[in-house]
């Protein structure tokens, strides 16, 4: 998981990368806005797509294990073309085994234990097999990247999640296609599969192992092939694509793998293409430069101009859209610091429930999305479905700021001149939200509005994404800046709302039943059902409970030449991956 930084790009963590960026997502269910090529058209050999990448995203890391500051989705991309993740997860959640190199994965029920049993069909390009012994020396490769010691760049930045690697007693081969991984103590078996198993993704060490008795020079090694695309390693590969040719802010060539094991490429090349602004990009699709793009949001209103040449897709993904609010957990100072005497204020339960019920989701989504975007009933989004959705689960705090005001005035507070006050205190503070961004400024001034109503007074200042996250929890009140994309993983708090100053709880939220709850989502479970339950029980507690704020969570609106295929239809929503290999080009 990471949270989102700017509501238009979202980029994967490393276990999301390993664990579900690969070539696999099938059946994912957009809204389609314009009509495309009959169903019946049989897929065609060949042809050239050029693919637009976000505007300002360069390809900068092709070694699929990265540090902190190369972890992004379009890094990922490249390395999933090339690389073969060691398990498929498909658009719902579920492992897909019949497409995935781990052809089972089997726990123990103590959840200590998990023998893994790999699809004997996978080759690297030239012609060694995929082994265990591959997947032990990227264990040995994770284990030492994560080191404290580890040179420069590293640390590996899948380091801390999925117990990896303190909680991994051992990773050892039991033969040529197959291995078996020992925890230090037992584990959620769904949970370590995703977050923790998700990591390996098998790497060449017939290629990749140079300084097999000096793990330092072979760290080094790695780190410096890993930002030289030209490097020959790269041409030994086991996904679909080979990388052809890299331009840094220009483009990626790719062209198929003929040595595939799984589902080969239709087309005969494949480019990325770096784009300067989201309106180079749309001038771009104007021209038909480029086959697969995207509709910017702030340019919705001229979609029409593409329809004659392009089909429109909006397409949801597993994230959602949050506030966060100060709670300030073990500073003190912070609530010295505080205007009006607010400090404290967010901790009170009822406060929160009470801007929750301030915020109109439906307004904010037509105003600034079109009415595209998901409305968050948690931290699990209805939409795109998944496993991992409780479907019981429903909204806890509708739009009703009269309901609002009413449970503040319960609780002692009084309007005076237009503002909530109690004992000297008043409901008067700053919103710090991201800039950059029309949706934004849209988003924040209705959330000014609907609390106004309840009595809040909330005043706005835009600042960019870089400036946000270095203020510190005594420097702001609340903060509008994303969300939190799950990015393949399974989707569990302890990041998120465990311990204040841990991962991403920067907003000092901290609940003792909310600790237990996450814990227990990371227990071992007989059946994937009990484990599943612990999971929405946390979910409802979260909903319940408010450790942050939601909102609507924003759509992507993807743009595909006619003559371009199965570019949605293989989009996997559950991972954010793509999935070129199946897409073709109609004559």
């Amino acid at each position: 998981m990471k949270r989102n930084t700017s509501k238009k790009i979202t980029l994967a963590s490393a276990l999301a990368v390993t664990a579900s960026l690969a070539l696999a997502g099938c059946g994912s269910t957009p809204t389609t806005t314009s009509q495309g090529q009959p169903a019946s058209l049989k897929p065609q050999s060949g042809g050239t797509i050029v693919m637009a990448l976000p505007a300002d995203s360069n390809v900068t890391w092709y070694f699929p294990l990265m540090d902190g500051p190369s972890d992004s989705v379009y890094n990922a991309w490249v390395q999933s073309l090339m690389y073969k993740s060691l398990f498929t997860v498909g658009p719902t959640g579920s492992i897909d085994y019949s497409r995935s190199i781990a052809e089972s994965i089997k726990p123990n029920a103590a959840g200590t234990q998990y023998v893994v049993t790999m699809n004997p069909k996978y080759h690297w390009s030239n012609g060694h097999p995929v082994t265990a012994q591959d997947v032990v020396f990227t264990w040995d490769l994770i284990k030492a990247a994560s080191a404290s010691n580890a040179p420069a760049p590293w640390p590996y930045v899948g380091a801390g999640t999925g117990d990896i690697p303190s909680g991994v007693k051992s990773v050892v081969a039991n033969g040529p296609y197959q291995f078996t991984v020992t925890l230090n103590q037992p584990a959620n078996q769904e949970w370590f599969i995703y977050n923790g198993l998700g990591q390996f993704t098998p790497l060449p060490k017939s290629v990749f192992d140079k300084y097999p008795t000096n793990m330092t020079q072979e760290l080094n090694y790695l780190a410096k092939v890993a930002t030289e695309p030209t490097s020959s390693v790269y041409q030994v590969v086991d996904g679909p694509f080979k990388l052809s040719q890299a331009v840094s802010s220009q483009k990626w060539v790719f062209v198929p793998n003929p040595s595939y094991d799984g589902h080969k490429a239709y087309v005969s090349k494949l480019i990325f293409q770096y784009e300067t602004s989201g309106d180079a990009e749309f001038a771009a699709l104007k021209t038909g430069q480029i086959q697969v793009g995207y509709l910017p949001n702030s340019l919705w209103g001229s979609r029409a101009a593409l329809y004659n040449n392009y089909n429109l897709s909006v397409q949801n993904s597993l994230a959602y859209g949050d506030v966060l609010v100060n709670m300030n957990h073990g500073n003190s100072q912070a609530s010295l610091n505080a205007p009006n005497g607010v400090g404290d204020i967010f901790k009170n339960l009822y406060v929160r429930q009470a801007m929750q019920m301030g915020i109109n989701q439906q307004a904010i989504n037509d105003a600034a999305f079109h009415g595209n975007a998901v409305d968050e009933v948690g931290i699990i989004p209805p939409k795109p479905k998944t496993i991992f959705f409780d479907p019981s689960l429903k909204t806890i705090y509708p739009y009703n700021p009269a309901q609002g005001k009413k449970l503040l005035e319960e609780h002692g507070w009084h309007e005076v001149n237009g503002v909530m006050t109690k004992n000297g205190q008043q409901m008067k503070f700053q919103m710090v939200y991201s800039s950059g961004s029309q949706s934004f400024v849209q988003e924040a001034t209705l959330l000014q509005q609907g609390w106004a109503k309840e009595g809040i007074d909330v005043s706005l200042k835009a600042e960019p994404f870089s400036t946000i996250i270095g203020l510190t929890n005594n420097q702001w009140d609340i903060m509008d800046y994303g969300g939190i994309a799950w990015g393949g993983s399974y989707p569990t708090g302890g990041g998120l709302f465990g311990k204040p100053g841990q991962g991403l709880d920067n907003q000092g939220y901290y609940n003792p039943e909310m600790v237990k709850l996450i814990a227990l989502t990371h227990k071992p479970y007989p059946t994937q059902q009990q484990s599943l339950q612990a999971l929405y029980n946390f979910q409802a507690f979260v909903a319940k409970d408010l450790p942050v704020l939601f909102v609507p969570w924003p759509p992507s609106y993807t743009e595909v030449a006619k003559n371009v295929h199965n570019v949605v239809k293989y989009a996997n929503p559950f991972t954010g991956g793509i999935s070129p290999n199946y897409w073709w080009v109609s004559k």
